[in-house]
């Protein structure tokens, strides 16, 4: 909704008589502009009330209050009930007084007063907003009160605060920002979530930090949002697609769909794409490939924690839920990660006695949140044992689409070693990749990145370079998962060659990429 339908909606309430209109909004600024607009085109007047000042014009600067006496919220709704005037009274910060656990000894007299004076708004041209960040009112105002949720800013308000740094800079500090149309697109979305005020400040900081507009520093902003849940966690997500070895099927899928969040996606009928699941072989690349896509999107990425969710108090669980799930769609777009599904939604599925149901509420509310979710939210789900994983989950509509994620192959887990070996400041080509290739064929991604630990403990410890004989001795000496777990990993590639897409191309013999070797290359052909 943009500002000007917050206003032409305020218009409406107001011309209908609605008597008390509760706004939540941490910013209290932003509110009293739309408000100010409002009582201009119904030439009404606009008062606030604080506990500090009491009720003082809100159309005056620095106006001071009518009467101090109407510090005390009972006066203060006195006043509103003798007015005679034509005027709107925005009472911020009352929601303390509407509180049954909060409100005192005068908390019924004020809700009693409340109840009184709606008769009396209804039949004069006086309207009541309270103002607050937090929603909280009894039941017996529930007919009464009439809830709209600006807790957060338009994209055309974030627009507005935009221009308004922009301009600032280029007049104090001589900045001349230049932006395409896409650029500020992908600044504006990776500022939704923060407040007007929030927003501001992240833009002014960006500036100042590199004269431009960063998107890093943007969606870094939003961790504060992060930090302050129980249950959603904040990932620094540096990794790209890159730094994950194999999985070109599926990293084609999603590079075909980053830019789909866009305004210009949109317009041309493509629906912002809903997640995927990963499902397959413990260590095989899934969490990883979670972490690549939100730095290759330039996405915030956010971890649900199921385990957190669950409390001990009664309907605490599934108020964790909703809160977590919410917070989420207020800093979209983002990538919402649900690591190993099925343990956290372990339970979910049975007779409900060891918990009253509360799993199955928590699960049934997360299922329909993935399904009507709006919010351009992409979830990914990671799983490991599909036999405990609910068949809900793979209903077409939760996910756009289910991949398997099978233990890497030839030429992937030569790619695998010369990743992790980069990645720990040693040339891929001083070693022997295309052995290791063959030596460690079944050895998982997560099973490669130990043995080339391990190996760099023994060189160290020896007083060595690492080389390739102390990666094939900690191959020889070790027993990967699939040896472990054989069975069960064949019955999870049976299952997945009639449920899933593969995450990787099918295997095709090939002749493996050269290595260096005493300065020259060659090739190992593949029989």
């Amino acid at each position: 909704m943009s500002t000007l339908h917050r206003v032409d909606e305020l218009n409406i309430l107001t011309r209908a008589k609605y008597p008390i209109i509760y706004i939540v909004s941490w910013e209290e600024r932003r509110i009293e502009d739309i408000l100010r607009e409002v009582a201009i085109n119904r030439r009404k007047k606009l008062y606030g009330w604080t506990l500090t000042n009491g009720i003082a014009p809100l159309d005056v600067v620095q106006a001071q209050a009518v009467d101090p006496a109407t510090r005390d919220p009972l006066n203060a709704l006195d006043f509103v009930a003798e007015s005679q005037e034509a005027a709107i009274f925005v009472l911020k910060d009352f929601h303390p007084y509407l509180d049954d656990s909060r409100g005192g000894q005068d908390h019924p007299v004020i809700i009693r007063r409340l109840r009184d004076i709606t008769n009396q708004l209804k039949e004069s041209r006086k309207t009541l907003v309270i103002l607050s960040p937090i929603l909280r009112f009894p039941a017996d105002l529930e007919k009464d009160i009439t809830v709209l949720d600006y807790s957060l800013p338009t994209l055309d308000e974030l627009e507005l605060s935009l221009d308004r740094v922009v301009r600032s800079a280029r007049e104090i500090a001589g900045v001349q920002l230049k932006m395409s149309a896409d650029e500020r697109e992908w600044v504006l979305n990776a500022a939704r979530g923060l407040t007007c005020i929030e927003a501001e400040n992240v833009f002014a900081k960006s500036l100042v930090m590199g004269r431009k507009l960063d998107l890093n520093i943007i969606i870094a902003e939003k961790e504060q949002l992060i930090r302050r849940s129980q249950v959603l966690e904040y990932y620094e997500s540096v990794e790209g697609f890159a730094n994950v070895g194999g999985m070109n099927l599926v990293k084609q899928w999603l590079r075909k769909r980053g830019m789909a969040f866009t305004e210009k996606a949109r317009r041309f009928g493509l629906p912002e794409p809903k997640g995927l699941l990963l499902l397959g072989v413990q260590g095989a690349g899934k969490s990883l490939l979670a972490k690549a896509v939100a730095s290759q999107w330039q996405l915030p990425l956010l971890r649900l924690d199921l385990g957190r969710v669950f409390s001990e108090l009664v309907g605490s669980s599934e108020q964790n839920i909703r809160s977590a799930l919410r917070l989420a769609e207020n800093v979209s777009p983002c990538v919402l990660w649900l690591d190993e599904i099925e343990k956290g939604l372990a339970g979910a599925t049975g007779s409900g006695t060891s918990d009253a149901g509360t799993s199955a509420r928590v699960f049934g509310s997360l299922l329909t949140w993935m399904q009507e979710k709006t919010s351009p939210v992409f979830v990914i789900g990671t799983a490991n044992d599909i036999s405990a994983l609910p068949p809900e989950v793979l209903r077409k509509g939760r996910f756009d689409e289910i991949f398997f994620v099978d233990l890497p192959q030839l030429q992937e887990r030569r790619e695998i070693f010369a990743i992790h070996l980069a990645a720990r400041g040693r040339d891929p080509l001083d070693y022997d990749l295309n052995q290791l290739a063959l030596v460690s064929e079944g050895f998982s991604g997560a099973e490669i990145e130990q043995i080339i630990i391990d190996g760099l403990y023994d060189a160290f410890e020896n007083g060595t370079e690492l080389s390739s004989d102390d990666l094939f001795r900690n191959l020889n000496n070790t027993i990967p998962l699939s040896q472990t777990l054989e069975t069960k990993i064949t019955a999870l590639r049976q299952w997945a060659r009639k449920h899933a897409r593969p995450a990787s191309d099918p295997p095709q013999p090939q002749p493996l990429l050269p290595k260096r070797n005493n300065g020259g290359l060659r090739h190992i052909e593949l029989g």
